[in-house]
């Protein structure tokens, strides 16, 4: 996983809200395409929260489908741990290689019962589980050990970008245990992030603009600080701005930037909402001038 970025499709959609299951196939073979370490359906740009189990078994077997074994599909779980079990089996079923466990609905919870939470999902698959602390999780050091000795936990998603816990972490934790960057528009937080030993990173730019996304990968790798500074300035830096205008973006502008390049991805569900106008046009701009950056064309 830490040779490509991490990709996380999109969940195609029709206009009236059903699950088009050949557009995600589109969309999962164009990213596939783009050469990807891994890719992780059904995750939180893939609306996860939005799925029914049906809808959620067809999302991950095409996923499995078009990878073909080239890359790991990471399928995501989530809710209490009963109805993560539950997804755990289906992903499971479908071919899934491993699972990002999503963090819980709704409750905060004692440390204890964070370690319990993972505990009871990894006794219900055979799956390595990736755990994800974000929103409401947030191991300590403690808890990261006793979460690492469980045989099938294999890493920690970090979205808090609060890099002394994160060094702490990864200092209490085994060496062969995986770390990634899941900050929102992670690429912003990259640098910041290997700083302490987390180089791997997931991209949401990946499911729009691969080219973007492969760029600065590459620069990142091969310690190209000018192109990396051009990329944030040029693209990043506008993208997040323009993603922190409302509620939800972090998914809404990803999914509005893959139909303005012609990927028939669909409308978001609610509770989010699409793009005004307004900010359809920016998005327009920005990715254009990004896409400019590394010789693309919108």
């Amino acid at each position: 996983m830490a040779n490509g970025v991490l990709s996380f499709p999109l969940t195609a959609f029709h206009d009236d809200g059903s699950l088009d299951p050949d557009g995600c196939r589109a969309h999962v073979a164009g990213r596939l395409a783009a050469a990807p370490g891994a890719v992780f359906p059904a995750c939180g740009t893939g609306e996860f929260f939005s799925l029914d189990e049906d809808e959620y078994r067809q999302v991950v077997t095409v996923a499995v489908e078009e990878s073909a074994g080239r890359v790991p599909v990471v399928a995501g779980t989530g809710y209490g741990w009963a109805q993560a079990a539950r997804f755990a089996r289906i992903a499971e079923d479908a071919g899934a290689d491993a699972l990002l466990v999503l963090p819980h609905y709704l409750v905060a919870a004692p440390q204890d019962g964070l370690v319990a939470q993972l505990e009871r999902i990894a006794a219900r698959t055979r799956l390595p589980l990736i755990t994800y602390q974000r929103g409401q999780v947030a191991y300590t050091a403690d808890s990261l050990r006793r979460v690492a000795a469980l045989p099938n936990v294999i890493g920690l998603k970090d979205g808090h970008g609060d890099l002394d816990r994160l060094q702490r972490l990864t200092l209490a934790a085994p060496d062969d245990f995986l770390f990634f960057n899941g900050a929102a528009t992670a690429e912003i937080q990259a640098r910041a992030y290997a700083t302490v030993g987390v180089p791997a990173y997931s991209s949401a730019v990946h499911a729009f603009a691969p080219e973007i996304a492969n760029a600065f990968f590459a620069a990142l790798r091969d310690g190209d600080a000018g192109t990396v500074d051009k990329l944030l300035r040029g693209f990043y830096v506008p993208f997040v701005e323009l993603r922190d205008r409302v509620p939800g973006y972090a998914v809404s502008l990803v999914k509005a930037a893959a139909r303005l390049r012609g990927h028939p991805v669909g409308p978001v569900r609610a509770p989010l909402t699409d793009p005004s106008a307004a900010d359809l046009a920016d998005l327009r701009a920005v990715l254009a001038a990004g896409l400019d950056l590394v010789g693309a064309a919108l």
